[in-house]
């Protein structure tokens, strides 16, 4: 079945507040999020004389209390010397400033770093002016524009710990030591930028985080932050970058769902699923539409309220990726909403 199939040395999750050992010196364990993917996976590493964790979930009373049965239960009230953090979402940074401030190391990329610092203190009661903008260009429904205009947004600050200045930089090519193990930085994008990966050169294990799920596709978003960016793009050159250094024996420890084998398999499978969501796009664009107007063949499904946002990010983000490949066009109507058509 090698090469075949994705395969799951672990078929059940740990349970809350427990962790699974996966690897010589590497535990798994899972915290709760508030949302229809209601986990996140962190990893904690056995660093000699302490812990180094890999991810940490939002900033909640909840997630805390977790942390505080696994500190005192599988990790034996060693210290978290290290918080290794994959990139700047929320669900993964949300409580690295919290453990700095016990004392631990943050590693993370530099964009990751920034970005995250810069978010925690952007606190908005009500919608920017340019996110009502950017919002009306991707022909946001209008009963669902006026209730998100007049409501306090999502502020990262609301699930993520005040950073301190200082953090540990690590980048492509970058060799970390952890765990009795050398680990190789490659780095990833498209679902968030300068989004790290490690690869063990010791055993095969890799830690993905979002950049290498089984199952389900990260979201790939546009946003007003950079209404121009290319994320559909910049993840496909990355999945075809990782491509090469892909083992099909290699445990990839993924940011959600199950450590699974087969990353060559599921590399192939991600760029093929967002090349047939462009070409179904790029056929249903034959009459100009909104990104909006395109969840169906995007998604195959019906929408609800709470994946609203991101759909309509996602959309966005394919409608522009061919924009930027010269297989759109775009027009902008009267009400300041974008309409994407398939050129020639």
């Amino acid at each position: 079945m090698a090469g075949t199939t994705l395969r799951y040395p672990h078929a059940v999750p740990p349970v809350t507040g427990e962790a699974t050992e996966i690897a010589e010196g590497v535990l798994w364990a899972r915290l709760p999020l508030p949302m229809a993917l209601d986990h996140v996976n962190v990893y904690l590493l056995d660093d000699g004389d302490g812990w180094c964790v890999v991810d940490t979930g939002f900033d909640s009373r909840k997630t805390r209390a977790v942390w505080q049965a696994l500190l005192s239960g599988p990790m034996a009230g060693r210290p978290v010397t290290k918080v290794l953090v994959t990139h700047h979402h929320p669900d993964h940074i949300g409580l690295a400033g919290w453990f700095q401030a016990q004392g631990a190391e943050l590693i993370t990329t530099r964009t990751a770093w920034l970005m995250a610092r810069m978010l925690v203190l952007d606190d908005q009661d009500r919608p920017l002016p340019e996110t009502l903008d950017f919002w009306r260009g991707a022909g946001m429904d209008a009963a669902t524009f006026a209730q998100r205009a007049g409501e306090r947004p999502f502020n990262f600050a609301d699930v993520v710990a005040p950073l301190p200045l200082g953090y540990t930089r690590i980048a492509e090519g970058s060799v970390v030591r952890i765990a009795g193990r050398d680990w190789d930085v490659r780095i990833g994008n498209g679902h968030a930028p300068e989004h790290a990966t490690l690869w063990s050169r010791d055993d095969g294990l890799v830690i993905g985080g979002d950049q290498l799920i089984p199952s389900i596709s990260p979201n790939l978003g546009v946003y007003a932050t950079e209404p121009l960016a290319d994320p559909v793009g910049e993840w496909l050159e990355s999945c075809e970058r990782f491509l090469p250094l892909a083992d099909d024996a290699a445990l990839i420890l993924p940011g959600h769902k199950l450590p699974f084998h087969g990353l060559p398999l599921r590399l192939r499978q991600l760029i093929a699923n967002h090349h047939g969501a462009l070409d179904r796009l790029h056929g249903y664009l034959s009459e100009p539409k909104t990104a909006a107007e395109c969840f169906r063949v995007m998604f195959k499904r019906e929408i609800g309220p709470g994946e609203y946002g991101l759909a309509l990010v996602e959309s966005f983000a394919h409608c522009q990726h061919l924009w930027h490949g010269a297989r759109a066009t775009k027009t902008r109507r009267d009400d300041g909403a974008w309409l994407w058509q398939a050129a020639g």
